[in-house]
């Protein structure tokens, strides 16, 4: 694939991320849909990562640290963002922290953070 289908893959990929989340905060399986949304932000930035950069996208889920090797200036409140968003990559994936994370994801609380998600979305997405 060249440069411009590697990112076109990423930007696949993050829209259905996003549509998933978005169907199971529906279907009321608020952890997963936070896990998705964290996906999304992922596969967004690493579109990012493939169209500035002629590499190979680093295989992390570490929202800041691949948002700051896409060159993405980041605010304080982008910062603490991406740092949330990624524990809900970590916290629905491992069992010590599923049943947690799961108490914690009521309606309110995955509606907020999934609207978050969308805004920082749009945002990134802006940003190609």
């Amino acid at each position: 694939m060249n440069q411009k289908e590697i990112v076109n893959y990423w930007i696949s990929e993050a829209e259905e991320s996003l549509g998933i989340a978005r169907h199971l905060f529906e279907k009321e399986d608020y952890s997963y849909a936070l896990f998705f949304g964290h996906l999304a932000i992922e596969k967004i930035i690493k579109a990012i990562l493939a169209q500035r950069l002629e590499q190979q996208i680093p295989r992390s889920h570490n929202l800041l640290r691949l948002a700051q090797e896409a060159d993405i200036d980041i605010t304080d409140e982008l910062k603490h963002s991406l740092i949330r968003i990624t524990t809900f990559n970590l916290e629905s994936r491992y069992p010590d922290y599923k049943q947690e994370f799961r108490r914690k994801c009521t309606a309110q609380f995955t509606s907020k953070e999934l609207k978050r998600v969308e805004e920082i979305f749009v945002w990134l997405k802006s940003k190609l």
